[in-house]
């Protein structure tokens, strides 16, 4: 089979290797596609830490396809049946998942990075947005829109915040009752929820300044480029809810992947407008350094396989 190999810092190669064996209680997949992930630059871009080269497929986690093979003892899941499913070599042809570490994904779902939609899911249940509340997104790329979706879902009332205005057009057409740039934001008043989704110092700034009294601060972005500076004293004061909002127990990242199916049939969220750019395998490093360099246009790519 083919797979994506990160040989170095910004050095990707393709490479023909064995075709995995499903061990007892695992499936094998054959790859249909696999999201890019914001997470997976530090290895791209090179840091200290990483050796390389890395397994053949990795760090690709946002995998669906169809079941090609069955190892002992599983049941419930047939060959031949689709499905999104947890792994972490998923840049590649065939991959292999946990047979409790997948959901199956109808026909008609085209495009279905299904860690990263499951990802969504549990942040907004951890959200605890009512209809009541006014909701900032600070960031409105795949994630952030997808919050805005939900959010306006649960009947709330949604602001979505982003330097990038043809971010901001795209969180209104997800359904934003109100656009700011990060600029205007800090100004813009108190908020019952505030969901930061960049990762960055500056958004995390903002939101501490726009959280209302009592509100619940949810942070999705993946800070990795170093330590963060708070004021805890405005947190104190506040009294505020604070919320590390990404899981690590795959159960629950299961559970999110299966919320999301059931939100996509339901309609209460829609990936497709998000999922701006498809590339081939051995593209893998041109869509890393879009996932850095956002050109226009680009909010989430996909490779397909």
């Amino acid at each position: 089979m083919k797979a994506a190999v990160i040989a170095a810092s910004r050095r990707l190669e393709v490479v023909s290797t064995g075709l995995p064996s499903p061990a007892p209680g695992q499936v094998r997949v054959r790859l249909e596609g696999c999201g890019v992930c914001a997470s997976n630059l530090p290895v791209w871009e090179g840091r200290e830490w990483f050796t390389y080269p890395l397994d053949p497929g990795a760090p690709g986690h946002e995998g669906w396809g169809v079941v090609d093979a069955l190892g002992d003892g599983v049941e419930g899941i047939r060959e031949g049946e689709r499905v999104a499913f947890l792994s972490g070599r998923a840049y590649a042809e065939y991959d292999l998942a946990q047979s409790d570490a997948l959901v199956r994904i109808p026909d008609s779902f085209t495009k279905f990075p299904g860690e990263a939609l499951g990802c969504a899911m549990n942040i907004f249940r951890r959200s605890e947005i009512e209809p009541s509340h006014t909701v900032a997104v600070i960031g409105a790329g795949f994630l952030g829109n997808l919050l805005v979706q939900l959010a306006k879902s649960a009947g709330a009332r949604v602001v979505a915040i982003s330097r990038r205005e043809s971010a901001r057009e795209l969180a209104r057409a997800c359904g934003a009752d109100e656009t700011l740039s990060l600029d205007q934001a800090w100004h813009s008043g108190k908020y019952e929820r505030v969901i930061e989704c960049v990762g960055t110092q500056q958004p995390l700034d903002l939101a501490t300044n726009i959280i209302a009294e009592r509100g619940r601060l949810i942070i999705a972005g993946y800070h990795q480029d170093g330590p963060r500076q708070i004021n805890m004293q405005q947190w104190n004061w506040l009294g505020i809810d604070v919320v590390n909002a990404h899981e690590r127990n795959p159960r629950n990242y299961v559970r999110g992947m299966q919320d999301a199916v059931e939100a996509v049939i339901a309609g209460r969220i829609d990936p497709t407008p998000l999922l701006t750019h498809s590339y081939a395998l051995d593209e893998l490093g041109k869509a890393l350094d879009h996932v850095e360099e956002r050109p226009d246009g680009f909010v989430k790519g996909t490779v397909l396989l």
